[in-house]
C-alpha cells in the first residue's frame, strides 16, 4: 500500500505567481483550507516543495 499525505491549502494565491498558482491547482487545491489527500510519490514531493509557503503538509 502507498504512502499517502494530506496537503492543506493555507494561504491565498491571490499574491503568487502564475506559476505558483497552477502548480497550486495541478495538487487539486481551489479554495482556501480544502485538503486533498495525495500519493506521497516523488513528482508530488517537488510539486509542494514549489509552493510550501502555501501549504500544510502532513502524513497519513
Amino acid at each position: 500500500m502507498a504512502k499517502m499525505i494530506r496537503v492543506t491549502l493555507t494561504k491565498s494565491v491571490i499574491g503568487a505567481s502564475p506559476k505558483q498558482k497552477k502548480v497550486v491547482e495541478a495538487l487539486g487545491l481551489k479554495k482556501m483550507h480544502q485538503s486533498v489527500e495525495l500519493v506521497d510519490s516523488p513528482v508530488t514531493r517537488g510539486a509542494i516543495n514549489k509552493v510550501p509557503h502555501l501549504l500544510t503538509v502532513e502524513e497519513l
